[in-house]
């Protein structure tokens, strides 16, 4: 009990926390609007508290970072050189000015932005994300502090920063950016709800929202990894924090609804293919339909949502559009493609005449070793291919890279290793499992096509990473590999679509008989070139632009 809170505001405060839920359910069906009203006053309670709870460490942060700046400068000065991505005084200034045909300047802006990336030491596509969305902020507005909120307790900024060059080649400015760290991330694991898994999470996200908010309020609140849920809290708690969402995939999507029913055009895809039968796909059913609703109530609440395809955003417009549009959002969902490696790999592999004569009969299929990968397909399919007994199919391998995260991964490994016993090409299959990067180089370099089974991919980066090291493309006819990256350049394919393994051995069979494959290969460099990290600054900026300006 806090030792200055007196019997009788300890009793008003209890029963007011007991009886809300009962205040406002009464509400809900009296009147909705009272519901509304109701609710909205409560978050703008809870929101005051959390303000007035987390100045002091605001204006720690502030002066932390004029501390690492002016200890940055006075290194800098020392060494006599200018440190790369170190911030000169000349970029710091008032908060915002007006430009020269009257509209504010907002590059002097120096509020708080909030990151919320609870795994964001991970090292994978959506924190090559995170970090790539960072610098290009800290570019953008040098004067403003970037927090990130994240679970990973043992790991120290400068240990963080360090990996973050390593793993990405990402370089981060350090005055300006803070961690603080979460102490209930285990709340939104999938291990921790065991049945009703979508629902857990997403209430388990609030958990973590509450904890980051207890944390400090930021200025704009930006959700990198998909915790719609956390958005919605935000909104609630303070309704003039802007906010925005980089969102990978859906929490629930109409193909995945779909796929419940062993009908649908999509009911044989998918790790729950057909499995709204009987009572308990009804069941299931149902409650899938009312998590959408409540999954679109806290999208339609983002400021500026994002998404990285076309794939997404069509799903994401589905399900949040309608209630958006309700609400009068004023700016439309947006593509911005994930940033990709594609200026080191170019740097790695060579596209010529004369490394054409290196290439092998190789089928590299880069993915980690999940369910949905769907290594089996690519198997099936390549088995299909070697028996056909072609001209192609001679010598031709099959190269499996991918991580192996857990148990379930690698038994899910031995099973694969089984089936390449069942169809009989044990000897022309290779498993490389957690190959550094400089092996899958290696690959890149040297195979001829690069494959990928998952239906509906929500993007590809393995995909693109094949482009740009100019490997004839053979892809699931879904997702974001057809919509948005194996697609034609000037009228010409860049690589094939397929769904069945038939269709799979008959793209190979296409692509390693090509007349000139190098052309081919070309091609396909220039359409990995809308998604290098110079495009993704381009237009996270401008939609984050669109937020800061109304802060100003």
């Amino acid at each position: 009990m806090d030792p200055g809170m007196d019997p009788l505001t300890l009793l008003v405060t209890g029963a007011a926390i007991g009886l809300t839920p009962f205040i406002a359910m009464a509400l809900w069906h009296v009147t909705p609007i009272l519901f509304h009203a109701f609710i909205g006053t409560l978050g703008s309670w809870a929101g005051w508290y959390l303000r007035k709870k987390t100045n002091g460490r605001r204006a720690l942060i502030i002066r932390a970072t004029e501390d690492g700046e002016a200890n940055l400068r006075d290194k800098n000065k020392s060494d006599g050189a200018t440190t790369a991505g170190t911030l000169g005084d000349g970029e710091k200034g008032k908060k915002g000015r007006e430009g020269e045909n009257g509209e504010k300047d907002d590059r002097e802006w120096d509020g708080i932005v909030g990151f919320f990336h609870p795994f964001c030491n991970a090292g994978g596509g959506g924190e090559r994300v995170l970090w790539a969305a960072v610098r290009a902020t800290q570019q953008r507005w040098p004067s403003a502090k970037i927090v990130v909120y994240t679970g990973d307790h043992d790991v120290s900024k400068d240990k963080m920063l360090s990996r973050v060059k390593n793993t990405f080649s990402i370089d981060i400015h350090p005055p300006t950016i803070h961690f603080l760290y979460l102490s209930t991330r285990h709340w939104a694991l999938a291990s921790t709800w065991p049945h009703a898994t979508l629902l857990g999470q997403s209430l388990g996200s609030l958990v973590m929202g509450w904890d980051a908010f207890s944390l400090l309020v930021p200025d704009l609140f930006v959700d990198t990894m998909g915790y719609a849920f956390t958005l919605g809290l935000s909104k609630l708690l303070f309704p003039d924090v802007p906010t925005a969402a980089y969102v990978h995939y859906p929490t629930i999507s109409t193909d995945m609804l779909s796929s419940l029913d062993p009908k649908s055009a999509v009911g044989n895809q998918g790790v729950n293919a057909g499995k709204g039968v009987g009572l308990k796909g009804a069941l299931k059913r149902r409650y899938w339909t009312w998590f959408a609703s409540l999954y679109s109530r806290m999208g339609a609440s983002v400021d500026v949502v994002m998404t990285n395809s076309s794939w997404t955003q069509d799903h994401i417009q589905s399900i949040w559009g309608p209630r958006r549009q309700e609400r009068g959002s004023q700016h439309q969902i947006a593509v911005v493609y994930p940033p990709c490696a594609v200026s080191d790999i170019e740097e790695a592999v060579e596209l010529s005449e004369q490394s054409e004569k290196k290439r092998q009969k190789c089928i590299v299929y880069i993915a980690q070793f999940r369910p949905e990968k769907n290594h089996q397909l690519i198997l099936n399919s390549f088995a299909e291919f070697v028996q056909s007994g072609s001209a192609a199919s001679k010598d031709a391998k099959l190269v499996l890279l991918g991580s192996v995260r857990d148990d379930s991964d690698s038994r899910r490994v031995y099973q694969l290793r089984l089936l390449v016993n069942e169809l009989h090409v044990k000897d022309r299959v290779i498993f490389k499992l957690d190959a550094p990067w400089s092996e899958i180089l290696e690959w890149l370099g040297k195979a001829y096509i690069g494959a990928n089974g998952m239906w509906n991919e929500h993007f590809g980066i393995g995909v693109v990473e094949y482009q740009a090291a100019g490997l004839i493309s053979v892809v699931h006819d879904s997702g974001g590999p057809k919509l948005d990256i194996v697609t034609d350049i000037d009228g010409q394919p860049t690589g094939f679509h397929a769904t069945t393994a038939t269709e799979y051995a008959e793209g190979f069979e296409k692509a390693f008989s090509l007349p000139d494959p190098l052309a081919v290969r070309l091609r396909a460099r220039r359409s990995a070139q809308r998604f290098t990290d110079e495009e993704f600054a381009k237009r996270w900026l401008a939609e984050l632009q669109k937020l800061v300006v109304t802060i100003l």
